[in-house]
């Protein structure tokens, strides 16, 4: 095998992915989670995750806000820390941490596209599940410490309630239209169609609910998002067509093929230990099952990568300490490896 081979392997795969999957499925995403991240209140959603909130709020509100506040790895990190230590309750605090980077809405779209609706559904619900188990088992667990830090947590990111739920819903409901219907298979000129309809609205809706300085914050916000993720995500790619190539074909199958409890572990134990960039997991785990993983310790790679690493487990550590950091590997690496059986015996 020549170097030639291996660079072309890895240029085809993005050139591959350029052609299928900017246009229609990241672009739009990107102006969703630019949009999220400047005009959804943060503080809005954070409030809610104290210990005196009602635990279906709680837990509610953090296990879909990753999604809501569009945080990926290395900013979901400073996030828990900041409501841990200002009173939230553990289960809450942990259950977002889990949950902001393994729902990313940008993650879930890409895995859908690359790697079908099942595996893309799946991330998304297991993500919520899994990240609402894991919160109330630690909360379980220490319990006593939960009791200590019923005190007044009123203040806590208060004043901030964000635009009015009909103008957000309009919004996000037409930028998430026009990504549906651009990664649809229907006629290319109705499908261009509908999205210059979806356009026009959206225009509409931003001259009559939002203002000049709302708007530019909104594109600046998806430029950010462009500039920090889409030259990680290429290298990604990159590195995910070289693999294709270098790892024989065969190690892939006998280690992670299938759907056993040892394939399941080994796919949990390697994606908690390896730090993915934003988004990069999804490449690289399409390139896994192109040579053999099965679609069960894909999934629990999916869950176990975005949440885990080793320098996430030192930031967390010096948060909530050792014993309660151990415990947190501990279940997302069981939990991971039990939902990634349970999805590959029902997918087959």
């Amino acid at each position: 095998m020549t170097l030639m081979t291996i660079l072309q392997s890895g240029i085809n795969e993005l050139l591959e992915y350029l052609s299928a999957h900017v246009l229609t499925c990241l672009v739009p995403a990107f102006f969703i989670a630019g949009g999220v991240a400047a005009l959804v209140s943060t503080g809005a959603v954070l409030k809610y995750f104290g210990p005196r909130a009602p635990k279906h709020l709680a837990y509610g509100v953090a296990s879909v806000s990753g999604g809501i506040l569009a945080v990926c790895s290395c900013t979901v990190l400073p996030l828990f820390a900041g409501i841990h230590k200002k009173g939230a309750g553990l289960g809450p605090a942990v259950t977002f941490l889990f949950s902001g980077p393994a729902i990313n809405i940008l993650a879930i779209v890409l895995t859908a596209r690359k790697m079908g609706w099942e595996l893309g559904l799946a991330r998304a619900i297991g993500a919520v599940v899994f990240s609402i188990v894991i919160g109330l088992l630690m909360a379980f667990i220490f319990r006593k410490e939960e009791r200590r830090k019923l005190n007044d947590d009123a203040g806590m990111f208060a004043g901030e309630e964000g635009k009015p739920v009909g103008h957000l819903l309009a919004f996000f409901g037409t930028l998430m239209a026009i990504l549906l219907f651009g990664t649809m298979a229907i006629p290319f000129w109705s499908k261009v169609a509908i999205i210059m309809a979806l356009l026009s609205f959206l225009a509409v809706v931003l001259t009559q609910w939002y203002d000049g300085d709302e708007v530019r914050e909104w594109l600046l916000e998806t430029w950010k998002f462009v500039k920090l993720i889409f030259p990680i995500l290429l290298v990604g790619v990159f590195v995910a067509g070289v693999l294709k190539v270098v790892i024989p074909t065969h190690w892939i199958s006998s280690s992670v093929g299938g759907n056993s409890l040892s394939a399941n572990l080994v796919a949990s134990v390697v994606g908690s230990l390896m730090y993915f960039s934003t988004l990069t997991e999804v490449p690289i785990v399409k390139a896994l099952l192109d040579m053999g993983m099965g679609k069960g310790p894909a999934l629990a790679l999916l869950l176990a990568g975005p949440s885990l690493s080793l320098p996430n487990m030192l930031v967390v550590r010096s948060v909530m300490g050792t014993k309660r950091t151990l415990v947190y590997v501990l279940l997302v690496v069981t939990l991971a490896t039990v939902t990634g059986m349970i999805f590959g015996s029902i997918v087959g």
